[in-house]
């Protein structure tokens, strides 16, 4: 496997299937062979441009193949896990579009599919693959923000609902709303920076304001139409308790009246330093700060951080694991956990307190 060509079919051509695709044309040594979607225009200028010799209309006849190596999972979320499942059980190993899946059950169902094939599922959190994450993580190992007590992760939008009446506003095909969809990556984040402690428990709340009214939409957004009601959360905030007495608190938006654009990012607090990475409409330069004392003075650090490769290092990372044949703890744990984080923070919101992660496990 380390040696041969990695041939791989990709399924989704919206934005998660074109950037998958774009990221495996750049790796040596990988050929993407076959790709599906069902948007029949876009399947052909996307398999045309990328020069994708085989195309399908239904993503179980590529999965059927019996050449490729792994699958790209870049579909709508209800999708993720039957398109997984099935690959991994045809000996495919997978990387799958975040969130993982809809639910912790789903998402446990997964992991258990990867583990008994013994192959490779990863899920693509980008986000951490920034330069301003990987910096701040070098420097949170070396010790110096000492005990990180106390963190806020927040991705916020003014009008960015993806696609009033598609697939995204729509409870069963995506999940839910930016919770699922936002949350999940500067969860992964935090949770990444901090070191992956154990979230024991949620108390969280939802408000859907905006969209029930048809206000807040993407101007940019060119989603597929369902035709769905607006069924999911504008806003989400939830507090998390972490092992070892930290805390975490975690706030998303599609829409809301505050700020324009986008703005994401993590603050932690530490027992000798500080941090911040605060994001604006994608930025990738001067977005970390480190808070210090140099001779008992207040001072603010602003490193010079190189540009992460983002989805390009989420595919080549998943290439060089299939690669290595070691594919123990390589069967989408994060992915997984970080959806029962999800599902504890909705199920509190429903019921109105604090629940225990515990509570969520289904095994």
């Amino acid at each position: 496997m380390s040696e041969q060509t990695l041939r791989v079919g990709v399924v989704g051509v919206g934005f998660a299937g074109q950037t998958h695709l774009k990221s495996y044309k750049q790796i040596p040594g990988v050929e993407v062979v076959a790709i599906a979607g069902k948007e029949p225009e876009l399947l052909q200028k996307v398999a045309d441009e990328a020069n994708v010799p085989h195309r399908y209309s239904d993503w179980e006849d590529l999965v059927a193949r019996d050449d490729l190596d792994a699958v790209s999972v870049g579909t709508p979320t209800f999708l993720h896990a039957p398109v997984t499942i099935a690959a991994l059980e045809s000996g495919r190993h997978v990387l799958s579009e975040k969130p993982l899946a809809r639910n912790s059950a789903e998402a446990e169902a997964m992991v258990a599919a990867s583990v008994k094939a013994d192959r490779v599922l990863h899920t693509a959190f980008n986000h951490r693959r920034r330069g301003d994450v990987a910096t701040l993580k070098k420097h949170i190992d070396t010790g110096s923000l000492g005990r990180i007590y106390y963190a806020k992760a927040s991705w916020l939008r003014r009008s960015g609902i993806p696609g009033l009446g598609s697939w995204f506003t729509n409870k069963e095909m995506s999940g839910g709303g930016p919770l699922i969809d936002l949350g999940v990556h500067v969860l992964d984040m935090a949770l990444h920076l901090l070191g992956e402690p154990e979230v024991l428990s949620a108390s969280a709340s939802t408000y859907a304001e905006l969209g029930p009214k048809g206000r807040g939409g993407s101007l940019f957004s060119a989603k597929q139409q369902v035709n769905s009601a607006y069924e999911v959360e504008d806003i989400a905030t939830a507090f998390l308790r972490l092992a070892g007495g930290g805390t975490l608190l975690l706030e998303t938006s599609w829409a809301g009246y505050a700020g324009t654009g986008d703005s994401f990012g993590v603050t932690l607090f530490g027992s000798e330093g500080g941090a911040q990475i605060d994001v604006r409409n994608y930025a990738q330069e001067d977005t970390l700060r480190i808070f210090t004392d140099i001779a008992d003075t207040p001072a603010e650090i602003r490193p010079e951080v190189r540009r992460g490769e983002g989805h390009l290092a989420v595919v080549r990372s998943f290439v060089e694991t299939v690669r290595s044949g070691e594919w123990d703890n390589h069967h989408g744990e994060e992915g997984l956990s970080r959806t029962r984080v999800i599902d504890a923070c909705y199920a509190s919101a429903l019921a109105g307190h604090e629940v225990s992660l515990d509570s969520v496990r289904s095994s």
